[in-house]
């Protein structure tokens, strides 16, 4: 069993959102072999609580524009931290970066098929470690510059 056409128009659609939101390391998963439930999974996260709630906000919206689709379920709104939204077809993850690298949710799908995103989310791959990189790199020259 493959992700439906519906699921696969849906992951597109939320992934694209999420990259114009500036989304890090948006990745999606066809889950439909191992999980009854659901066909996808999309996983993208934000280095802060409100870019998460921005980047959920804009996938439902557009969702909802451009497909019709409204979410049967949205959990972790409240602290922006891990929000999940439940469209049946798919299941949209956006995690605070800190909780993305602490629950590590591609090694508990790595084994299921990646699926295609379109060029701007594929492009988003690496940026929560470039984030972190850059943020090091502040703090170290802030450091630095009081020693001095």
């Amino acid at each position: 069993m493959t992700a439906t056409d519906r699921s696969l128009e849906l992951v597109t659609t939320a992934a694209q959102a999420a990259a114009d939101k500036l989304a890090h390391d948006i990745v999606a998963y066809d889950v439909s072999d191992v999980l009854s439930i659901t066909d996808a999974f999309l996983l993208a996260s934000a280095p802060n609580d409100r870019q998460v709630k921005s980047i959920v906000d804009e996938i439902e919206e557009r969702l909802q524009k451009k497909l019709g689709a409204k979410p049967v379920r949205r959990e972790g709104d409240r602290e922006a931290r891990w929000v999940l939204l439940d469209y049946v077809d798919i299941v949209v993850h956006v995690q605070h970066s800190e909780e993305r690298v602490f629950y590590a949710l591609e090694r508990l799908w790595k084994d299921c098929p990646e699926l295609e995103l379109p060029e701007d989310a594929k492009a988003t791959r690496g940026k929560a470690a470039e984030h972190a990189r850059q943020q090091e790199a502040e703090a170290a020259a802030e450091t630095g510059g009081e020693w001095r």
